[in-house]
């Protein structure tokens, strides 16, 4: 088997396809919340604590040399990453806990029990008949 044939049968495998499209809808859903975190919440958040810019938040570790930038401690950026990952782990543990809840129903409901076997039918048909004519 060639090297590409092997790969070919590797990426087309389904757990790989599915999480590639894990791995994208993960990553779009993460910039939506940090769009959420960075351009709603956070502002909000700053509003109520006294009109405070969490991403402006730092502290200066060695002033800016001429015509440099100085050196920053930019833990304000840091409380939105935290945020961020506190909204996306949330977010995906409703999503896990729903789809527990749903194969939990799935596994309780009763399945309909397997149709009898051929020769039982047949007996029930006999069974049916002679009852029918005597």
């Amino acid at each position: 088997m060639s090297f590409l044939t092997e790969f070919k049968a590797f990426a087309m495998r389904g757990n790989v396809v599915d999480l590639a499209v894990g791995v994208v809808i993960g990553a779009a859903f993460g910039k939506i919340v940090s769009a959420l975190v960075d351009g709603i919440i956070m502002p909000v958040i700053g509003l109520i604590v006294g009109g405070v810019n969490f991403a402006d938040l730092a502290v200066v570790l060695k002033e800016a040399p001429e015509g440099g930038e100085a050196v920053l401690f930019k833990y304000g950026a840091f409380l939105q990453t935290v945020a961020d990952f506190t909204i996306i782990a949330f977010a995906i543990f409703m999503v896990i806990k729903l789809m527990n809840r749903l194969q939990r129903k799935q596994e309780a409901a009763p399945a309909a029990p397997p149709p009898p076997p051929e020769d039982v039918e047949l007996l029930r048909e006999i069974r049916d008949l002679l009852k029918a004519r005597g």
